[in-house]
């Protein structure tokens, strides 16, 4: 019993009475592109009760159309699987949309200027906290300083975050409630930033952040609740249908289920708690909705800093600072425990590292761990995320080892524009090597560290097979080499992310049985000229079959 799928120039196969009911939506009218290599494109899309029923030619669909089915006609707007965020902080998502948003600030002053209109407009009784500065191509050519936030707030504490949320800037005002000042040592794995001469400038990076953290208050339960309905609006409008969410508290793990059990929860969710917190994911094992839509399987784990703020952990020193070589943030040894007790369990690590000591390490690690359980090894489906920076002989090892590269390439285009000056045109031969780790045989993620990013599906794509600044700048210390192809790019963020997050069978390609998680975009992706892509916007965004944006 089956009936005729016409995908491309492809017969396919499935049961007849996959066709017998009337679908509940269907859509057509434009490329749908299934990122399956043996038939890459079909005309329709019909859904049943949450996952795909057929794929093929427009005239098979349309014998699917009953009285209360929904068609969707795209108009000529390019329909993919679901694009997913392999990496994103969900809740700062959130945070950046209700709190005061420094993303975009072109200076210090600029930085200044919004917080003293936030502070007018909020009148605000405690901590002000902000998010989404960062300083490259900025004027002052600094980083921002307690001094820049002093002179529109020095009566109140001010904490504002870098965008890569591995440093943050304080004005003396919260350094002095903190209890912080030039005699105070840097913890392990932090730094405390001075001037030239011996004075505090604000600056905190990595583990130095928490000494500050106590003059925050924990945010409410309705607050949480708040922050993922904003995150949940930003990044299905964005057209992802689904999110790796990094660094997860572990209190939010049961809220997010709660919310998905109420229905609030429009994008898939796949959690990797901190480590800290991830003792109740230890002792009761991986957790899901009965939907599937939020999953908890996964620990994160931090290797070193960020690249920006020198954190990032290096063989040889910064280039432009020959004293420092970066932090590991969590130290070798405390990191192996951990790492047997995941492999143990069956949990899912996810280990940050971006300089190339610090991945080096990182790989050392898992593959110390490998070792004690071969056979565990070999189903782990480890991953480093970002993997920025790479020693040409490290690559290959992600592929030997089975470890998954979670990396985000609108970093690169953002990060070449202070690269070279960090690392030296030597480094930068392994940096951001997409290109090289598919290559080797690796598992390649993509994903935009949002809200560190913009986070944008479309900037990402365009950033992984132009290679190119949104300005359409590159030069050869960017190696162009390193773009990937249309096809490629795509896996990064369907096939391959499902991949990442043991769902291959039910998420990643439009196929009849899957989950019907889908994501259209006024551009198509796959023939578009490159400075069209980032151009584009979504216009349809399904999740289980229900359409939770739509903008055509």
């Amino acid at each position: 019993m089956r009936f005729a799928l016409l995908a491309s120039a492809a017969l396919l196969t499935v049961p007849a009475a996959a066709a017998a009911a009337p679908a509940d939506l269907v859509i057509w009218g434009g490329p749908i592109y299934t990122a399956v290599d043996a038939h890459p494109k079909a005309e329709a899309v019909a859904v049943s009760h949450g996952r795909i029923a057929f794929v093929g030619a427009k005239a098979g669909a349309k014998a699917l159309i009953g009285p209360k089915t929904r068609v969707i006609d795209l108009n000529g707007a390019a329909l993919f699987p679901g694009f997913t965020d392999s990496h994103a902080h969900l809740g700062e998502i959130g945070e950046r949309e209700l709190t005061l948003n420094l993303e975009g600030s072109k200076s210090a002053a600029e930085v200044a200027e919004r917080l003293k209109a936030y502070i007018a407009e909020h009148k605000p009784s405690g901590v002000v906290d902000g998010i989404g500065w960062i300083e490259t191509g900025w004027p002052e050519g600094r980083f921002l300083e307690r001094s820049d936030l002093d002179a529109v707030a020095p009566d109140i504490p001010v904490l504002l975050h870098r965008a890569d949320g591995h440093a943050l800037t304080a004005n003396s005002a919260a350094l002095k409630a903190a209890g912080i000042d030039e005699t105070t040592p840097a913890p392990a794995g932090g730094q405390i930033l001075k001037g030239p001469d011996g004075k505090l400038t604000g600056m905190l990076v990595d583990n130095a952040m928490r000494l500050v953290a106590p003059l925050r208050h924990a945010p409410t339960r309705d607050q949480r609740i708040a922050a993922f309905k904003a995150a949940f609006r930003v990044e299905t409008a964005y057209g992802w249908t689904g999110v790796h969410y990094m660094s997860v508290s572990w209190p939010d793990v049961p809220l997010l289920e709660e919310m998905a059990k109420q229905g609030q929860a429009t994008l898939r969710v796949y959690n990797a708690v901190d480590a800290a917190e991830a003792e109740p994911l230890f002792s009761g094992g991986a957790r899901a909705t009965p939907d599937g839509r939020i999953t908890t399987r996964a620990i994160k784990l931090y290797m070193d800093g960020a690249l920006g703020s020198r954190g990032a952990r290096l063989f040889a020193p910064y280039s432009d600072a020959p004293a420092i070589t970066g932090t590991f943030v969590t130290e070798p040894a405390a990191m192996r425990p951990v790492l047997a007790r995941a492999l143990a369990k069956g949990i899912q690590v996810s280990t940050h590292a971006i300089g190339d000591k610090g991945n080096a390490t990182a790989l050392d690690l898992y593959e110390e761990a490998f070792k004690a359980d071969p056979a565990a090894g070999k189903q782990a489906r480890w991953r480093i995320e970002h993997a920025q920076i790479l020693r040409p002989v490290d690559i290959p090892r992600f592929h030997a080892d089975g470890v998954i590269a979670s990396m985000q390439p609108s970093h690169a285009i953002g990060d070449f524009h202070f690269a070279p000056a960090r690392l030296g045109k030597d480094r930068l031969k392994g940096a951001y090597a997409w290109k090289s780790l598919l290559e080797s045989g690796a598992v390649v993620v993509g994903g935009s560290d949002a809200p560190v990013e913009r986070g944008a599906p479309l900037i990402e794509f365009y950033a992984a097979v132009a290679r190119k600044d949104l300005k359409g700048y590159s030069n050869a210390d960017w190696h162009s080499e390193e773009k990937l192809n249309r096809a490629e790019a795509l896996k990064l963020f369907t096939s391959s992310a499902a991949y990442a997050r043991f769902a291959e069978k039910d998420l990643g390609t439009i196929a009849v049985g899957k989950r019907a998680d889908l994501s259209g975009f006024s551009v198509d992706l796959m023939t578009a000229p490159e400075a069209a892509i980032p151009q584009g916007h979504a216009v349809l965004t399904v999740v289980d079959g229900q359409v939770v944006y739509e903008n055509r």
